[in-house]
C-alpha cells in the first residue's frame, strides 16, 4: 500500500511540477516595435545588465515593425548611510540613476530619469558583501529595464 502511496505521489509531484512554467513578463512577447540601436555612457556594469534586459527587443530586421533608438546614460553611487562608535561604516546605500532618451527618426519621443536606491548592511566577510552589493546592483537595474520597456510599449500604444 505505501508503494503505490509513494508511486501516486511522486507522478503528481512530476506532473505539477511540468506543468508550472515560469516566464518572464517581457519575454517572448510579439511587440509592434523594436529596438534598432542602443548607445550607452556611464556604468559599464549597470549598461551590462540593460542591454541582457533589452536584447530580446533587438532588431531583427521585420520592416514592418516601427524602430526606437534608445540614449541610455548611467551612474552608481555608494555610500555610508551610518558608522558605528569606532568609525567603521554599518549601513550602505548604492544609488543608480538612468537617464535615458526614446528616438524615432532622430525624433525625441521620452525623455525620463530612473533613480532606484536601496540600503544594506555591512559585512565582515568582505566576498559575502560584494555578492550582496551585485545581487542588489542587479535587482535594481532590472527593475529600471523593465520601466524603460514599459515606457516604449506606452509610446508605441499612442
Amino acid at each position: 500500500m505505501n508503494k503505490i502511496l509513494l508511486n501516486t505521489l511522486v507522478l503528481f509531484l512530476i506532473i505539477g511540477l511540468s506543468g508550472c512554467s515560469y516566464k518572464p513578463i517581457f519575454v517572448e512577447k510579439n511587440y509592434g516595435f523594436e529596438i534598432e540601436k542602443i548607445n550607452f555612457e556611464g556604468e559599464r556594469n549597470v549598461n551590462r545588465i540593460i542591454e541582457s534586459k533589452l536584447k530580446f527587443i533587438k532588431s531583427s530586421g521585420n520592416k514592418e515593425k516601427k524602430k526606437y533608438t534608445i540614449e541610455i546614460v548611467s551612474s552608481k553611487n555608494k555610500k555610508i548611510v551610518s558608522k558605528d562608535s569606532k568609525g567603521d561604516p554599518l549601513k550602505f546605500e548604492i544609488n543608480i540613476l538612468i537617464n535615458y532618451k526614446i528616438k524615432d527618426n532622430d525624433n525625441l519621443l521620452f525623455r525620463n530619469k530612473i533613480i532606484k536606491k536601496n540600503v544594506y548592511n555591512n559585512d565582515s566577510d568582505q566576498f559575502k558583501l560584494e555578492q550582496t552589493e551585485d545581487i542588489i546592483l542587479e535587482n535594481l537595474v532590472e527593475n529600471a529595464s523593465d520601466s524603460i520597456i514599459a515606457s516604449i510599449i506606452s509610446i508605441d500604444d499612442n
